[in-house]
């Protein structure tokens, strides 16, 4: 069989794309991608687990190559994302998983594990955020838009989608520009240059209040069930700061919490060491 498969679930009629490696009866692990990206961002990581784990890295609802319906057909919210993708676990057969979570993928990952506790064996989070302190002023323009809903505040959230800003967030915080492969971006641009795309990214932009609304949830369900858990984070984001990944402690007194210095895409530079702490994490 090939080393990595690509493949598509269909999802009550919504498709879902994924990548797919390792043994199916080998323990499992999801990957849930970020802003702007898809499972594409796994491309490194996934070689280096595929052995001791079985691996499925989908693209979210209306990311990569998953269905993008209109938002008329389709409400772009991150309820609506976490029902898809916990559909899709269950449609694969992912009845118990550890869940590796960055970005759009943590609040898409805690609201799977709030609702199914008894499906989730761990959690990996690599800059994902669920905790005020590690909100960034970055977040600003797009707190003026939970705030005011305007045209004018919503147009002005269009310069997240630029292609320059995209490279940024992939730059940002590391030491060395060259180690950043264009791959990742460049594909990650040209998924938002897909009619339609920017709106369903603006209403994303928007409905992100609703993740931090659920933060206090977020954490009740930290404290209650302690699942396993480890924080790889790149310290030098420049929207989820360290205060972020320390404050999983408050909550998990054993969380394992790790930085590397880097910026918000952090396997982009560091995939070696954060695959093997995973690998050191779960065998555990």
């Amino acid at each position: 069989m090939p080393a990595i498969r690509y493949q598509t679930a269909d999802v009550d009629g919504f498709k879902v794309f994924y990548r797919e490696a390792g043994k199916s009866g080998a323990p499992k692990l999801l990957l849930l991608h970020g802003f702007p990206s898809a499972g594409h961002m796994f491309r490194d990581l996934i070689p280096l687990l595929r052995d001791d784990f079985h691996v499925i890295a989908p693209d979210l609802p209306g990311f990569g190559q998953s269905d993008m319906p209109s938002r008329e057909n389709f409400k772009y919210t991150f309820d609506r994302i976490a029902d898809v993708i916990e559909r899709f676990t269950e449609v694969i057969g992912f009845d118990r998983f550890a869940v590796y979570v960055f970005d759009y993928g943590a609040p898409t990952g805690y609201r799977l594990a709030m609702r199914h506790p008894e499906r989730i064996t761990a959690i990996i989070s690599q800059n994902g955020n669920a905790y005020e302190e590690g909100l960034s002023e970055g977040w600003n323009p797009i707190r003026a838009y939970w705030q005011d809903p305007s045209e004018q505040n919503r147009s002005g959230l269009r310069v997240f989608l630029a292609p320059e800003t995209t490279r940024w967030q992939y730059t940002h915080g590391v030491p060395d520009d060259a180690a950043v492969s264009p791959d990742g971006y460049s594909l990650d641009n040209f998924y938002l240059t897909r009619p339609g795309a920017d709106e369903v990214q603006l209403d994303l932009f928007g409905d992100y209040k609703t993740n931090i609304a659920l933060y206090p949830a977020f954490q009740n369900y930290f404290r209650t069930h302690k699942p396993p858990f480890l924080a790889v984070w790149g310290k030098n984001d420049p929207f989820f700061l360290p205060p972020g990944a320390e404050a999983f402690r408050r909550d998990m007194p054993g969380a394992i919490v790790r930085f590397f210095d880097t910026g918000h895409f952090a396997l982009e530079t560091h995939v070696q060491e954060i695959g093997e702490a995973i690998r050191k994490f779960l065998r555990r």
